[in-house]
C-alpha cells in the first residue's frame, strides 16, 4: 500500500507582521480601556454605576461590530482591506478621544467622547474577526496543524503582551504626569495608545507582500440567513420529513452551503451559554477597578494605582499559557479531568465563578471601611463644635429618653441610626462649659432630621447652623470640608511644604466638600500653620473645625467622618489569579475551537459570533447594573458567581454531546489571490 509522507512546510513569515500588528493594536485598545472607567467618573462626572454602564456599553459595541466586520470581509473587501480600512477609523477615534480630553479644546467633552468611543468600537470590532482568521489563513491544514496551534498561543501571547505594557503604563501617564493645570494627564494617557494604533497600521502594511489572501466568499451572512429562512418556511408548510430541517432548502440552495450551515449551527448552539463568562471577565475594568479604588494602595514607598491592578491579568496570561501547555493540561489529562477542548472551557467557567466568590468575600471585608451609609428608614445626625471648649448636648433619643453628651473642643458628636420616616424632629439644648469662652452660651431648638440624609449642625457665632453632610467614601483621593467659626473671611490652604505645592486653596466661608490627593500636608490659615504634617489618608472624609480666638490665633481639629481605606489592594491578587486561569482555559481554547470547527467558507463569521458572545456578556452587566435591584456590591458579586455556575452546568451537558469535526485537507481550501495595495484594486471583471 502506497503511503504519502505529509509535506513539511516552513513556518509562515507573514505571521510575524500579523502578531506585531496585533500587539500594537491591543496596546492601544487596552491602554485606552484601562483608564476609561475612571475618566468617565472623575472627569465626565458619572457615578460608579453610570461609568460602569457606559464602560460595558462601549465594550458591548466593540464586540458587536465584529459581525459587521465579518460581513465586510467575507462579502466585499476581503480580510486584508477590511483590517486596513477599519484600522484607519480606529486610529481616528483614538486621536479624537485624546484631543477631547484636553481642557483647552473647545469641544463639548461628553458628546465628542461618545463619538470617539463609537469610532474605536467600530474600528476594533470590525477588525477583530479578521485578524485571527487572517493569521489562520497563512497555514495549510492538516500539514501545519501543529503550527496553527502554536500560532493561536503566540497570537494570544501578543494580545496580552500589548495589554500588559499598556495596562501598566497608561495609569502612570494618567496619574503621575501633570498637564493643563490638572493633577493628572488623561490627554497623554489616551494619546500614547493612539500613537501605537498608527504604528500597528504601519506594521500591517509592511508585510503585504508575504500574505496569503483568500478570495471573499461573498455575503456569507446574507446567504446563511436567507437559506435558514427559506428552510424554516418550507419545513413549516410541507409534511415531508427530511433528515435535517435545513435539507428543505435544497431546492434553491447548493448542498455544500447547506452542509456548511449545518456545521455552523452545531457550533453556534454551543455558544449560547458563553456570554455569562464574559459578563464576569470584563468587570475587571469596571467593578473590580472601583473595588481596588476603595482599598489601601501603598506598597512601601510605591503606590499601586487602582487601574494598574488590571496589569495582573496579562502578566499572569504570559506565565500561564506556557505553564498550562507543558504542565497543567498534561496533568489534567492524566487525571482524566480534561479530554476534549470543551472540557477545558467548562473548568474555565467554574474558575471564573470562584473568582467572583473571592471578590464577594473581599467586598464583605471592605464594608466596615465604607463608614455608615445613609439608609432607608434611618436618619443621621452630626453636631460639630466650632469652639475650643466643651458643649453639653441634651436631647431625647429614639425611645424618648433624655440623654446627655459632651462634645469636646472643636470635636463632633454623631448618631447614625435614628429611626425616621420622611422627617423627624428632636428637641435639644446645648450649653457651654463654665469658666470657658463658651460659659455664657446656650441654645435650644429642634433638630430637623430627614430620612436617608446625613443631617449636620455646626455651632458657630453664637448660633447653630444646619446643612446636609456628605459622608460618601472618597474615591481616588480624600474629601475635606472646612467648618470655620471665625468673624472675618480668611484664606485656607492645604500645602505640601516640602515640594512647595498647594493642594487646596479656599476661603473660610466655603463649607463645601473638596477633593484632594492623599498625602502628608500642612494646613495654613492666613499664613498661620494650624496643622502640621497631617496624613490625609486615601478614601477618608474629613471635616476640619476651625476657630479664631481673641488673641487672633487660629485653632483647627480634623474629624474623620468616614474611615480611610484599610484593606490592602494586594488582597485582590487571588481573584485575578483565579479568573486568569479561567481565561486561559476558556478563551484561548474557544478561540482555536471556533476557527477549527468552522466550515472553510465561514471562519470569519464564526469568529465574529464568538466575539458576539462577549457583547452579550457586557449587555448582561448593563442590565443588572441598570436594574439596580441589589443594594450592595457584595450581593452583585455573589449573584454573578451563581449565574456562572448554573451556566457552566448547562454548557457541560451540551459539551458532552458535541461531535468534533475532523480537520479538512488544505486542498479543499478556498482559492488564494495575489494581494495588491488598496489604491490598485483589480478591475470588477477580474
Amino acid at each position: 500500500m502506497d503511503t504519502k509522507t505529509p509535506e513539511k512546510l516552513p513556518y509562515p513569515k507573514a505571521v510575524g507582521f500579523i502578531v506585531t500588528n496585533e500587539f500594537c493594536e491591543r496596546f492601544s485598545y487596552y491602554g485606552m480601556r484601562t483608564i476609561l472607567s475612571l475618566y468617565l467618573r472623575d472627569k465626565l462626572g458619572y457615578s460608579d454605576n453610570g461609568a460602569t454602564v457606559i464602560y460595558h456599553t462601549f465594550t458591548m459595541f466593540a464586540y458587536f461590530f465584529p459581525l459587521i466586520g465579518a460581513m465586510i470581509a467575507d462579502g466585499w473587501l476581503g480580510r486584508f482591506r477590511t483590517i486596513l480600512y477599519l484600522s484607519l477609523v480606529y486610529a481616528a477615534g483614538s486621536v479624537l478621544i485624546s484631543v477631547t480630553a484636553m481642557p483647552p479644546v473647545p469641544f463639548p467633552q461628553l458628546p465628542f467622547t461618545i463619538i470617539a468611543l463609537l469610532l474605536i468600537a467600530f474600528g476594533t470590532g470590525g477588525i477583530k474577526p479578521c485578524v485571527s482568521a487572517f493569521g489562520g489563513d497563512q497555514f495549510k491544514l492538516p500539514e501545519q496543524e501543529k503550527y496553527l496551534g502554536y500560532f493561536f498561543s503566540l497570537f494570544y501571547f501578543a494580545i496580552n503582551a500589548g495589554s500588559l505594557i499598556s495596562t501598566f503604563l497608561t495609569p502612570v501617564l494618567r496619574s503621575d504626569v501633570h498637564c493643563f493645570g490638572d493633577d493628572d494627564c488623561y490627554p497623554l494617557a489616551f494619546g500614547v495608545p493612539g500613537v501605537l494604533m498608527v504604528v500597528s497600521i504601519i506594521f500591517f502594511i509592511a508585510g503585504r507582500k508575504l500574505y496569503v489572501v483568500k478570495n471573499p466568499a461573498g455575503n456569507v451572512l446574507g446567504k446563511v440567513a436567507s437559506c435558514i429562512g427559506h428552510a424554516s418556511l418550507k419545513s413549516c408548510k410541507t409534511k415531508d420529513k427530511r433528515e435535517h430541517w435545513l435539507d428543505h432548502a435544497d431546492d434553491k440552495y447548493d448542498k455544500g452551503l447547506i452542509e456548511d450551515i449545518k456545521g455552523l449551527l452545531r457550533v453556534l448552539v454551543l455558544f449560547i451559554p458563553l456570554p455569562v463568562f464574559w459578563a464576569l471577565f470584563d468587570q475587571q475594568g469596571s467593578r473590580w477597578t472601583f473595588q481596588a479604588d476603595r482599598m489601601e494602595q501603598d506598597i512601601g514607598s510605591w503606590t499601586l494605582k487602582a487601574d494598574q491592578m488590571q496589569v495582573l491579568n496579562p502578566l499572569l496570561i504570559l506565565i500561564f499559557i506556557p505553564l498550562f501547555e507543558v504542565a497543567i493540561y498534561p496533568f489534567l489529562s492524566w487525571c482524566k479531568l480534561v479530554r476534549k477542548p470543551l472540557h477545558k472551557m467548562v473548568w474555565g467557567g467554574i474558575l471564573a465563578a470562584c473568582a467572583f466568590i473571592i471578590s464577594g468575600i473581599v467586598e464583605l471585608q471592605l464594608l466596615p471601611t465604607y463608614g455608615t451609609p445613609v439608609s432607608e428608614g434611618l436618619a443621621q445626625l452630626r453636631v460639630y463644635n466650632g469652639y475650643p471648649c466643651n458643649f453639653t448636648l441634651k436631647m431625647a433619643d429614639t425611645m424618648d429618653n433624655n440623654i446627655s453628651i459632651i462634645i469636646g473642643p472643636l470635636g463632633a458628636y454623631e448618631k447614625l441610626d435614628i429611626v425616621t420616616e420622611n422627617e423627624k424632629q428632636l428637641s435639644y439644648s446645648l450649653e457651654g462649659a463654665p469658666n470657658t469662652e463658651c460659659s455664657n452660651m446656650a441654645f435650644s431648638s429642634y433638630f430637623h432630621l430627614k430620612e436617608k440624609t446625613a443631617n449636620s449642625y455646626f455651632i458657630l457665632h453664637e448660633r447653630v447652623q444646619s446643612f446636609v453632610d456628605n459622608n460618601d467614601k472618597a474615591i481616588d483621593g480624600v474629601n475635606v470640608r472646612f467648618l470655620s467659626n471665625i468673624p472675618k473671611v480668611a484664606n485656607i490652604t492645604i500645602e505640601d511644604v516640602k515640594k512647595n505645592r498647594i493642594k487646596l486653596n479656599i476661603t473660610s466661608d466655603d463649607f463645601n466638600q473638596k477633593k484632594i490627593e492623599r498625602g502628608t500636608y500642612d494646613v495654613i490659615i492666613d499664613n498661620q500653620t494650624v496643622i502640621r504634617d497631617f496624613a490625609f489618608k486615601l478614601g477618608a472624609v474629613y471635616t476640619i473645625n476651625v476657630h479664631k480666638d481673641n488673641e487672633q490665633t487660629y485653632h483647627a481639629n480634623p474629624v474623620m467622618i468616614t474611615p480611610a481605606n484599610s484593606v490592602h489592594i494586594l488582597w485582590l491578587i487571588p481573584q485575578y489569579v483565579v479568573i486568569t486561569m479561567g481565561e486561559v482555559m476558556f478563551s484561548v481554547t474557544g478561540l482555536e475551537f471556533s476557527f477549527t470547527q468552522a466550515p472553510a467558507s465561514m471562519k470569519s463569521v464564526l469568529q465574529s459570533v464568538w466575539l458576539l458572545t462577549v457583547a452579550f456578556g457586557n449587555l448582561i452587566v448593563v442590565l443588572i447594573v441598570e436594574g439596580n435591584f441589589l443594594d450592595a456590591q457584595w450581593k452583585e458579586f455573589f449573584l454573578f458567581a451563581g449565574l456562572m455556575l448554573i451556566d457552566m452546568l448547562i454548557f457541560m451537558l451540551m459539551a458532552f454531546r458535541y461531535k468534533y469535526v475532523e480537520l479538512r485537507s488544505s486542498t479543499e481550501d478556498l482559492a488564494v489571490e495575489e494581494i495588491k495595495l488598496p489604491e490598485k484594486l483589480p478591475q470588477a471583471d477580474n
